[in-house]
């Protein structure tokens, strides 16, 4: 697969780098793990089979053999030749056909799977890459012009069909970017750090995504939040969706390529299955927060589970019965 224009921000992620942040090895991986997941299981690939992170868009490739592609992620307009490919779908690319994304309309992200999987090489376990490490994915880097990816084999037993399928996720799956985002949220170690008036702002009052935010995390403009208790902390494990308050009073929530200590007070730590929703963040979004049971939590998490597995039993299903 040829890069013939790189967009943004375009990285080479699966589902992340586990058992080495005792090391101080971030997790990295995409930002939207379930949304990678969708996407390789809708191809016929692994759920952890390396796909392209793509942010922002202006991406354009030019395939080389046949593969099956399909993405999730924000509003972003993408298109094979003159037809469109909606999220979550499944379609056909041929030998010498391109894939080109626009800028999106909602959102900021995209993960685009494709059959067989980016075959680069495995660092510690994961095919992610680390930008700040400079290692893993291709070349330790994001992707640029020109660049020639790796594919790996076609994992079905025949070709995919030609054109689009009528193949689907359910739509809040494979398009989690909201315009009044809303991220759930279970109390963090330091919550009693603050006062009634600072908890109460963190809870009824709208955030605003700043201009500083990346994979490592996204921080919130006014209103600020200060501690009732401002000594030194220890620096202790903290990880995504962790929701951090620097002195400035600027919270700051931490995505997949997050350091694996902090010394900043721990506020809050959003749901898992709202990291989906985090990772559409860009400049000028409004997010308000919503505090949720950890039991609660542990149980939206179950049942997603649950229906994901029900959702690739049913394509596994579909699959043999065409055989």
């Amino acid at each position: 697969m040829i890069v013939t224009r790189a967009g943004f921000l375009t990285t080479v992620q699966d589902l992340g780098r586990t058992g080495y942040r005792q090391f101080g090895v971030s997790t990295s991986g995409a930002l939207d793990p379930f949304a990678l997941c969708i996407a390789n299981l809708l191809v016929g690939n692994h759920a952890n089979a390396a796909a392209l992170e793509i942010a922002l868009g202006d991406l354009q490739l030019r395939f080389e053999d046949q593969r099956a592609v399909a993405w999730c992620g924000g509003e972003f307009d993408a298109q094979i030749g003159s037809r469109q490919l909606p999220a979550g779908r499944v379609a056909s690319v041929q030998a010498g056909e391109e894939l080109r994304f626009g800028r999106p309309r909602l959102g900021c992200r995209a993960w685009l799977a494709i059959s067989g999987g980016i075959d680069v090489p495995l660092m510690l376990g994961s095919r992610s890459t680390d930008l700040r490490a400079g290692f893993g994915g291709f070349e330790g880097r994001a992707l640029r012009d020109g660049d020639r990816l790796p594919l790996g084999a076609w994992p079905g037993s025949s070709p995919p069909a030609t054109g689009v399928s009528s193949l689907s996720a359910p739509h809040d799956w494979v398009s989690p970017a909201k315009r009044d985002a809303v991220l759930r949220f279970v109390r963090g170690i330091d919550w009693f750090r603050f006062n009634d008036v600072t908890v109460q702002r963190f809870t009824n009052q709208r955030f605003t995504v700043s201009a500083d935010f990346d994979r490592m995390g996204v921080q919130f403009d006014s209103p600020e939040l200060k501690p009732q208790e401002t000594g030194d902390l220890i620096s202790e494990a903290v990880a995504p969706g962790t929701i951090q308050v620097p002195p400035g009073g600027k919270p700051i929530l931490l995505l997949q390529d997050c350091q694996t200590i902090g010394g900043y007070p721990r506020l809050a730590h959003v749901i898992t299955v709202d990291l989906g929703v985090a990772a559409q963040l860009r400049a000028g979004d409004g997010v308000r927060f919503s505090e949720l049971a950890l039991a609660d939590a542990h149980r939206l998490l179950f049942e997603r589970e649950r229906e994901l597995e029900l959702f690739r039993i049913g394509l596994e299903l579909q699959r043999t019965c065409k055989r």
